[in-house]
């Protein structure tokens, strides 16, 4: 037997990232690709898996630790002569994409008194929360650590005593309850009005909701608090204006039916998406501004010679942007196939933190959902963001007669610091034209 140290493997461009959970323990067998360790940057939350199978002998890393690739893990005894695995890159189990958090001070950020509750006051310090006694899921760690409350104090109902959800979900409603009979006319006690945020923004004071009715206490996932927290610094730091146009996409949907043969063949799937990705890398060739990003100073312009679109995909955890590099030198199928993929990993939680950097431009598309247009969020420190939502067919003039056409409606955001109202203009013109002809594309 020889002792082996494990280290972090590669996790992307992110370093000293903390460690969360720590899932083995002195004396543990493990296998190969077990999960060791869960590090939470603030993108995602990623297990470590154990490049080779053996008992581990002593850990060299506590909760709180900061690590970053090749960071000491633990010392693991193997048997002699035995082949490691190739160490398999850590998998973020949650992501994150752009942008509006609300100011409102979370409710498990008030210390509560209640003797008629057994969860004790949310931590202020999350290291600080013990989980070692206790059964529970990492998916339900992860939630008690968020909202601050201790394990240790709860009873699972789950099966020999495991904590479950519903078990986080009656305590966060224990916590409410006690926040709200520690209020008065809707403020903390003591309290006339809300404190102001670091923006200088004053917060929306706490209400009791409860004495209108029947409530219920859900806390956010940690996708959608981020995402909130990332649009609300997008929002209050970019200037924004939305041009909305339409264009008459007749006849390349009429050609991407045409395509369902060859299609078929190739085991993809061609949406409208995949064409308006084409003709934004064409339309950000013509207008390189929305291809930039200012700088620190905002007194230049990062022009970028790459073009790399986010796409925004809603999952049941929150919205994220994996981002599809170098559409223009892509093809249609090419592009669908990718699309599919990455759509699949985000549904899965599978996407990787390099998956959803490097992005110089976003589409938010509502197409399978509806709406007649609306308003997206610039995702910085990108200057523009495309929203497309439901076609229809309308009657449209052609000179002589109405004539039935299916028109598509675009939405573009833009940080008006970088982008006037006539580059607009024109950018959404121009992407209205390749549409409309996409054989303009290969000009």
């Amino acid at each position: 037997m020889t002792i082996k140290e494990i280290l972090v493997p590669d996790i992307g461009d992110f370093s000293e990232v903390e460690l969360i959970e720590i899932l083995v323990a002195p004396g543990d067998t493990i296998a190969v690709d077990d999960p060791l360790i869960t590090l939470e940057s603030d993108k995602a939350s990623m297990e470590v898996p154990a490049s080779d199978a053996g008992i581990v002998k002593e850990l060299k890393v506590t909760i709180g630790d900061k690590l970053s690739e090749g960071s000491l893990i633990l010392l693991l005894e193997v048997e002699e002569g035995a082949a490691a695995a190739e160490p398999k890159a850590a998998e973020p189990t949650s992501v994150t994409p752009p942008a509006p958090a609300t100011a409102i001070a979370p409710v498990n950020a008030v210390a509560v008194t209640s003797s008629a509750a057994p969860v004790t006051e949310p931590a202020t310090n999350l290291r600080d929360v013990s989980f070692e006694r206790t059964h529970a899921s990492p998916a339900v760690r992860r939630i008690a650590r968020e909202k601050g409350i201790d394990l240790n104090t709860l009873q699972g109902t789950g099966r020999k005593g495991r904590i479950t959800r519903e078990d986080l979900s009656n305590a966060g409603q224990r916590v409410l309850k006690a926040f709200v009979e520690s209020t008065k006319g809707g403020q903390p006690a003591g309290s006339s009005t809300a404190a102001p945020t670091t923006s200088g923004i004053p917060a929306i004071p706490e209400q009791d909701f409860s004495k209108f009715g029947e409530i219920e206490f859900q806390p956010l996932s940690k996708i959608k608090r981020l995402t909130g927290i990332n649009l609300s610094r997008a929002w209050l730091n970019v200037p924004h204006v939305t041009h909305h146009d339409e264009t008459d996409i007749s006849e390349v949907e009429a050609f991407r039916k045409s395509l369902k043969t060859e299609t078929e063949k190739q085991g993809v799937r061609v949406t409208l998406l995949s064409f308006f990705m084409k003709a934004c890398a064409a339309a950000l060739k013509s207008y390189p501004t929305f291809n930039s990003s200012l700088d620190g100073s905002g007194e230049n312009l990062i022009l970028k010679k790459y073009i790399n679109i986010g796409i925004a995909v809603d999952t049941p955890n929150g919205l994220v942007v994996p981002v599809i590099r170098d559409v223009d030198k892509k093809s249609i199928f090419e592009l669908s196939a990718e699309l599919m993929e990455m759509s699949v990993k985000a549904r899965d939680k599978k996407l990787k933190p390099a998956d959803m950097q490097g992005a110089t431009f976003t589409i938010s598309s509502l197409g399978g959902i509806g709406g007649t247009a609306f308003t997206p969020i610039v995702n910085a420190p990108e200057v523009a963001i495309l929203g497309l939502t439901r076609s229809q067919m309308k009657p449209v003039w052609n000179g002589s007669e109405f004539i039935p056409r299916l028109m598509q409606p675009m939405s573009l955001s833009y940080d008006h610091r970088v982008i006037d109202g006539a580059q607009a203009a024109h950018f959404v013109r121009t992407l209205g034209i390749l549409m409309n002809d996409v054989r303009r594309l290969l000009l």
